[in-house]
């Protein structure tokens, strides 16, 4: 092997040729093929995406690059390694699909004892998790019994178990999976940050958008087979068309602009329109706005930025809480001074005592008031009470 090839493959973290396998039935017949001639190169200090369909065979490629299937044909190394050597696996973060934790364990207990198993010392432990909880937004409930976390909560409980060990090979199995957009941004933020670390990481998602932002390379499968891979530039790239984007100018110019074009293309195909915030952007700035004003909360936070230890010596923290513009707080709007109140008040009644009060009542009825006031009912007589039945139909009548 020449000094080339050498270099090369040390530049490779996963290293796979013409991997195959098919589970079989009881009896050894061929049931599924879940994959066929399969080549996949990742290399050193990429984030590296692995995209398909549900049963395209990620899952499956994965458990053999983790070692927890044999191929059934073809070789594979991991690390310079065999995928099932023990001493790699404290190298490798997983974050699998779904997330399986001791119920009846803290958050901070979860960490403290996948932190034993993998032989790290107690203030290192001690460390990390609390930096995990505090990047994760748990912080608040790392008291709390994982068993009462939500799913996206135990995701983020799932991504902070698999940072613990400080890993060179970090695979996340759709990472996002029920996160809210927060935390789907955080864990962007935390990839990217990895990458420019120098950390390998594998990913997966359906949410091709994500996947699109951080990853460098792309590989997608369907029905077992790879359909295309390269860079994602290469992949997305539409050099048939051409994109002008600059500040809003004056209609004539406008107009100008759009009848050079027109010269070489059809005019059907200029489209003139203004570029649209993405909803992700706008969530996050109400959400963090709204989270200035919040006093307490149990569920999941916002995360105070990448964890110390995973940070490099250029990490800038993304304070997301900071750029977005403030919400009017409705409460100011309403409020009156107590001085001016008073004085309202004070104006008011001398209004009330100084306004003339004007009846309809004439000089004879007023005099019958005067000379037989209005009796209280409460001190009338029993003899008040008693009227005949005669004198009450005339009354009637």
């Amino acid at each position: 092997m020449s000094d080339q090839s050498k270099n090369h493959n040390k530049d490779l973290v996963v290293k796979a040729q013409g991997i195959n396998k098919v589970f079989k039935d009881f009896w050894g017949r061929k049931k599924i093929a879940a994959l066929t001639n399969i080549d996949i190169a990742i290399h050193k200090n990429s984030i590296f995406g692995l995209l398909g369909p549900n049963g395209a065979g990620k899952s499956t490629l994965i458990k053999i690059i983790l070692g927890h299937l044999y191929p059934s044909k073809g070789v594979i190394s991991v690390l310079g390694k065999s995928p099932r050597n023990v001493e790699i696996k404290y190298r490798i973060g997983y974050l699998p699909e779904r997330s399986y934790m001791y119920k009846n364990l803290t958050a901070l207990e979860t960490l403290t004892y996948f932190g034993a198993i993998l032989n790290l010392s107690n203030d290192v432990i001690k460390t990390r998790s609390q930096q995990l909880l505090e990047m994760v937004g748990l912080e608040s409930a790392k008291k709390r019994m994982v068993g009462e976390f939500s799913h996206g909560m135990t995701r983020r409980m799932g991504l902070a178990q698999a940072l613990l060990n400080d890993p060179d090979f970090l695979i996340l199995d759709e990472p996002t999976a029920g996160l809210d957009p927060v935390g789907c941004r955080e864990v962007k933020d935390l990839i990217l940050t990895l990458g420019k670390r120098g950390k390998t990481i594998l990913l997966t998602s359906h949410l091709l958008a994500d996947v699109e932002d951080v990853c460098d390379e792309l590989m997608m499968l369907y029905g077992g087979k790879i359909q295309s891979s390269g860079t994602v530039s290469d992949l997305l790239t539409n050099i048939k068309m051409t994109r002008l984007e600059f500040p809003n100018v004056t209609n004539e110019i406008l107009n100008q602009v759009k009848s050079s074009l027109r010269k070489e293309i059809p005019s059907d195909q200029v489209i003139v329109s203004s570029p649209k915030e993405s909803l992700e952007s706008y969530f996050l700035k109400t959400i963090s706005a709204s989270s200035r004003h919040l006093t307490e909360n149990y569920g999941a936070g916002i995360g105070k930025g990448v964890a110390a230890y995973l940070q490099d010596e250029n990490y800038e923290f993304n304070d997301i809480t900071k750029s977005a513009p403030p919400i009017p707080d409705n409460k100011e709007s309403k409020s009156i001074n107590t001085s001016t109140l008073d004085s309202l008040t004070e104006k008011t009644s001398q209004k009330i005592e100084q306004q003339d009060i004007s009846l309809p009542v004439d000089s004879d009825t007023l005099a019958n008031l005067s000379q037989n006031p209005i009796m209280d009912s409460k001190n009338e007589t029993d003899d008040s009470k008693n009227i005949d039945q005669p004198k009450l139909d005339d009354l009637t009548k």
